[in-house]
């Protein structure tokens, strides 16, 4: 993949991101961090107040059934890439990039997609499905230029 000098490179997952910007050029990609925030890591006691609820069953038969737990940490993954969402969305009206490549594992990536702004989905280039958050930033580059 070719990357555009000064293009804007979203590395995300649910709890982490990492915002580079290619100051090399697009064969000789040089990705520098202009940000980088990340989640705390709450534990499930500190999302959740209660265990799950019950229901009693219509009919009489006094049987009961629990419901499904809510997934509080997925609601925090999904809330985190909506707010990455209103971050690129403000950047763009401030005209902070022009181009805009965006990796993130699927989940993330639907969720980013549910939040873009029309001007960030005028601005993207390419979404890749990839989990890379987590990879140092001169292997990214790696990544990258071989996709």
């Amino acid at each position: 993949m070719r990357i555009s000098h000064d293009a804007l490179i979203l590395v995300a997952d649910g709890r982490k991101s990492l915002f580079l910007r290619n100051e090399g050029d697009a064969d000789y990609p040089n990705l520098v961090v202009e940000d980088q925030r990340a989640q705390a890591g709450l534990k499930d006691r500190d999302l959740k107040s209660d265990g799950p609820g019950q229901a009693m069953s219509q009919g009489g038969s006094g049987r009961h059934s629990t419901m499904e737990e809510t997934d509080y940490h997925q609601q925090e993954e999904d809330r985190f890439a909506a707010d990455m969402a209103a971050l690129l969305a403000e950047r763009a009206q401030a005209n902070g990039f022009e181009q805009l490549i965006i990796v993130a594992p699927p989940r993330t990536l639907g969720e980013l997609r549910q939040h873009y702004d029309k001007a960030v989905e005028a601005r993207i280039v390419a979404e890749i499905d990839k989990d890379l958050v987590n990879h140092p930033v001169d292997k990214l580059e790696g990544v990258l230029k071989g996709l």
